[in-house]
């Protein structure tokens, strides 16, 4: 009777242990104040570093200072993707990087690459706020990441330093960077060029060395990097909007509580709201400071050539039953 008395005590005493952990457990992720690493090959005063400001100023205040974002930007943390291998692994807590070069190990970021996909930036916006943007983001967890929002890159076109492109058989033969991605090298391929992969940050010194000709980015890229005074041909293509993504570790995000979740995913995404706006006018004063500065501008009355030389790509790389279906549901987004 005694021993059995005993018993129920242990038991109740270790019931009761085991259930002041797990309180413990549940509310340290809240409890504790940490600061987060977050990675951006950008510069300092690129929209999407201030947009991570903006958020690492949101989460601040809604945590009463228990957390706060400290932003490496200009590639402190290395290019992209050195940065996304980092993350997945939570050495690195949060990072913004563009969907091509996630494409290598999740198969929808290819989908939002994909040449000629997107009609036109409203387009892109409809689809990437609306349940097509939700699935593909939460795509992203089986692969250590968690997708928080969505912020822009543009349209991005084709520059060079040797002639104005004003077909597809005007670049054949030309050495042109293309992000690390097997998508956008066979694009470039496809197109009649000679792709080149290499990091962003090597970009200005190809160009210079000459090992490459030119290469293809957004206006606000082409301008701030430079670029447009080594290549000064620059041809609006336009043949994608593949935009850029904010994710954390999946690792870091099984810390945090579900109220701290939620004032990550909120501030995330207010901050992809004011990115927009400071984007826009990026875009536009990028491109005059261009034009006065006597960039050969392009635009074409036809890209009829261009779609059809990289139409396989979509056979190709979302040709699998439910990504050709995802690209159908794009397509068709009013």
């Amino acid at each position: 009777m005694v021993e059995r008395r005993e018993r129920r005590n242990r038991r109740a005493v270790l019931t009761m242990i085991a259930f002041g952990a797990a309180v413990l457990a549940a509310a340290a992720p809240s409890a504790v104040a940490r600061e987060f690493r977050v990675a951006d090959t950008q510069a300092a005063d690129y929209p999407t570093v201030q947009a991570l400001e903006r958020m690492g100023q949101l989460v601040r205040e809604r945590t009463q200072g228990r957390h706060s974002l400290r932003i490496f930007h200009s590639r402190q943390l290395g290019e992209e993707k050195e940065t996304i291998e980092q993350t997945r692994i939570g050495a690195i807590d949060i990072n913004r990087t563009n969907v091509a070069p996630l494409a290598s190990f999740i198969p929808e970021a290819n989908v939002l690459a994909l040449p000629f996909l997107f009609r036109s930036v409203e387009h892109l916006h409809r689809v990437l706020d609306g349940p097509i943007g939700e699935e593909i983001l939460a795509r992203f967890e089986v692969h250590g990441l968690v997708g928080l929002t969505f912020y822009d890159s543009g349209a991005r076109s084709i520059y060079n330093s040797v002639r104005p492109i004003r077909t597809v058989d005007d670049l054949k033969g030309l050495r042109i960077r293309v992000q690390q991605s097997e998508m956008m090298v066979e694009m470039m391929r496809a197109l009649g060029a000679e792709p080149v992969a290499l990091p962003y940050g090597q970009v200005n010194v190809g160009l210079s060395t000459g090992l490459i000709q030119g290469a293809e980015n957004n206006w606000p890229s082409y301008v701030t990097t430079d670029h447009f005074r080594s290549a000064r041909y620059l041809t609006l293509t336009e043949h994608t909007m593949s935009p850029e993504v904010l994710v954390v570790s999946k690792r870091v995000w099984e810390g945090l509580s579900a109220e701290d979740k939620a004032i990550f995913r909120d501030a995330a995404r207010e901050s992809s709201r004011s990115m927009r706006e400071q984007w826009l006018k990026l875009e536009q004063t990028s491109r005059r400071e261009a034009e006065v500065a006597g960039v050969n501008v392009v635009t074409l009355a036809d890209r009829s050539g261009f779609e059809r030389a990289v139409s396989g790509l979509v056979g190709r790389f979302a040709g699998e039953p439910g990504l050709a279906a995802l690209v159908e549901r794009i397509r068709q987004a009013q």
